[in-house]
């Protein structure tokens, strides 16, 4: 038999219960109403919601109350600073869900939140209206009365005056009604008492004093950041100034820039973005395709920032003086272009920070800095900041007087160069606050990592972002990636910058050097984002081929010497790249990113997608053949419901394809299309409904 353990047991005294956490009351128990949820809203409010100034933002709410009673909501937005809100009506639009609109004037920082109670007088008046009893109805008028009197007692002068009569009114009529005879001259009092309660005039005299002391408050103020319209649609265009001089081996001057300038908005962009224009260090200057050594005459990488000359807030001697640039910033405006300067906080070993402030600097055991590296690649010519350092709150302050030097010289655009290498802490902190004095300023992110810490920047203020475009060649990633950026939930933030190619980026798709394939990316950028941008002239004129086999560098690549461009070779993209860009100007539905559907379409090799104007009046439908080599077609699904009014499913319309000039009429849901890469590997088409005209003919609007 098994053993058992005849230890005794000691029973050890329960240990003493906790006290009890006493619950708080609400600060108010009678207020019924519930805001649950208001929407746009980014992390719960933690970041800003991204709108354009002068353009209209939709708010939801998600609002409640126990039992059948009506609820009144508004939306109540005001200038962040201004003590005076504005509030505005919000409509009921079906499942407890309530929306408003409200247009923010000028570019700046917004808050909005919403307010709710429960409205007796609405609820009575609903209710009034469903009544057919005539006992009821004179009840309900006598409860009535008591809440217009109340009613009178908040309102002022006239408005009172005629609440206290009509409240008086109300209550005559009832107590009148009360002692006739169940006859038709008692019906028809009874009808007339009803009319009264239900008089138009005077409900509207009562919203204007609601009982609010029950009003149920959003718990917070949600940010709000409305930008100018160039954060919504922009098409950058971005050269080096050193590599503009129509003279081989000359240093290009912002004098030769200038006399560009006809040409880059001729081609249809707006912004006209250069990499940084300081001087560039000595000390360990890089050589041409990025060698190690320099010899003489190399003119090193524009982001190897500063030397004996100057920092960040000087410009490189070549390309000319202060005046020259702010002359440059002025001409360029004129041309309908703005500069956009690339911000790089990071130094040359020469740079005069260095010496200043060596405490910004990470110093390794054997005396000298770290430079930077992200593996295996190694930048022995820069310096990165240490944003750990003990004087963080001086290099900060800083590096916002950079950005400050260059909006004094007339640039309101800054292109940022790898912001994810820097304090997430100090983005914030800068951005907002360069902004509260200058709202009109803009921020682009490039940033090519991580798709939380791009996100993460845009949510810290960056007004822009680069995006994975580069890396997204397929049918499949590309409808997967634009659908993300137009419907996810970065759509409220984050607002992507396209480009097909930059000064650091070669994608192997481009190597083959096919003028299909340049073309068809350019469509992509262009009509799939809102805004995009190319690296030129390197893209207009097809530049392709790579420093070494799998590598994404350019072969003599522009950021480690001067280059000059034969700008009128032949076979060049110019014109066509004006011709995509007027057709962007033209049709606003390319001007925004939410209005982005894919369409469906049985043959892989082709793409198709719609975009449709915010007030629905400009429909485009864009189809690329990713083939640059053959011919395809496929049938593509575009619903006539799409196009048509209701009832006219039927009716014929025309597609008038912008690039090749051509017309098709398309009827019902599906459709052929057939794209030879060799002549035009795209289609984008503008959709022109039939009308009928006042002379009794159907044409095209």
């Amino acid at each position: 038999m098994p053993s058992h353990n005849t230890t005794p047991v000691l029973l050890q005294p329960a240990p003493p219960a906790p006290a009890a956490t006493p619950v708080l009351w609400p600060e108010d128990g009678r207020v019924r109403a519930v805001v649950e949820t208001v929407l746009p809203a980014v992390d719960a409010g933690r970041f800003a919601v991204k709108t354009i100034a002068g353009e209209p933002i939709t708010v939801t709410a998600h609002c409640l109350t126990d039992g059948h009673d009506a609820l009144r909501v508004l939306l109540v937005w005001r200038p962040e600073g201004d003590a005076q809100a504005t509030e505005v009506p919000m409509q009921a639009v079906g499942n407890d869900e309530w929306q408003a609109s409200f247009v923010p004037p000028t570019p700046g920082r917004y808050r909005y939140t919403v307010i709710a109670w429960v409205d007796a007088f609405d609820s009575w008046r609903r209710d009034m209206a469903r009544r057919v009893d005539a006992q009821d109805i004179r009840i309900a008028a006598r409860v009535g009365a008591m809440e217009i009197a109340a009613a009178a007692l908040r309102a002022t002068g006239k408005d009172s005056a005629a609440l206290v009569a009509w409240a008086q009114a109300l209550e005559d009529s009832a107590v009148s009604a009360a002692a006739m005879a169940e006859d038709s001259a008692g019906e028809a009092h009874v009808k007339a008492l009803k009319e009264l309660a239900l008089d138009s005039h005077y409900a509207a005299l009562m919203e204007r004093y609601p009982d609010r002391r029950l009003a149920a408050h959003y718990p917070q103020e949600l940010p709000l950041v409305a930008d100018r319209e160039l954060a919504r649609y922009s098409t950058w265009y971005e050269l080096f100034p050193r590599s503009t001089s129509p003279t081989p081996g000359v240093h290009g001057t912002f004098r030769d820039v200038r006399a560009r300038l006809p040409a880059i908005a001729a081609m249809g962009f707006d912004v006209l973005y250069f990499p940084p224009i300081h001087p560039i260090g000595r000390v360990q200057r890089k050589g041409q395709n990025n060698a190690l050594v320099a010899k003489p005459g190399d003119v090193g990488s524009p982001w190897a920032i500063g030397s004996d000359e100057g920092g960040h807030k000087s410009i490189q001697p070549e390309l000319g003086t202060a005046e020259d640039f702010r002359t440059l910033v002025q001409e360029a405006r004129s041309a309908g272009l703005e500069v956009a300067l690339d911000i790089a906080f990071q130094c040359a070993p020469d740079h005069p920070y260095v010496k200043e402030h060596p405490d910004w600097f990470r110093w390794r055991p054997d005396g000298t800095v770290q430079y930077a590296e992200n593996p295996p690649k190694k930048y022995q010519d820069i310096y990165p900041f240490n944003f750990e350092c003990d004087d963080w709150q001086g290099l900060w302050t800083e590096l916002r007087s950079v950005f400050a030097h260059w909006i004094g010289e007339g640039v309101r655009i800054f292109r940022v160069d790898n912001p994810h290498t820097k304090a997430f802490a100090f983005w914030e902190w800068v951005i907002a606050d360069i902004q509260s004095e200058h709202p009109e300023v803009l921020f682009l992110s490039e940033a090519f990592t991580r798709p939380k810490v791009m996100h993460g920047l845009a949510k810290r203020g960056f007004t822009q972002s680069y995006t994975y475009y580069t890396w997204r060649n397929t049918k499949e990633e590309l409808i997967e990636y634009f659908t993300e950026l137009a419907h996810g939930p970065g759509k409220d933030y984050f607002r992507p910058n396209v480009w097909p190619n930059t000064p650091d980026i070669l994608h192997e798709h481009l190597q083959g050097g096919e003028p299909a394939v340049f073309m068809s990316r350019l469509v992509l950028a262009a009509t799939l984002s809102a805004s995009y941008g190319i690296y030129g002239p390197a893209y207009e004129l097809m530049e392709h081929l790579p420093r070494e086999p799998g590598s994404e560098e350019y072969l003599h690549s522009e950021k480690y010497q001067i280059r000059h461009w034969e700008l009128d070779r032949p076979g060049n993209l110019a014109s066509f790249m004006a011709h995509v860009n007027r057709i962007r100007r033209e049709n606003p539905a390319l001007q925004r990113n939410e209005g982005l559907r894919f369409l469906p379409l049985d043959n892989n090799a082709l793409i198709a997608y719609a975009k449709r104007s915010a007030d629905g009046s400009n429909l485009v439908v864009t189809v690329v053949n990713l083939d640059a080599h053959h011919t395809q077609s496929g049938w593509v699904n575009l619903p006539a419901s799409w196009v048509n009014a209701e009832g006219q499913e039927a009716a014929p319309w025309q597609m008038h394809d912008q690039l090749s000039h051509q017309r098709f009429i398309w009827q019902g849901d599906w459709h052929f299309v057939q794209l030879d890469p060799h002549r035009m590997p795209a289609h984008v088409f503008v959709v022109r409904r039939r009308v009928r005209s006042e002379q009794d003919f159907d044409y095209f609007e």
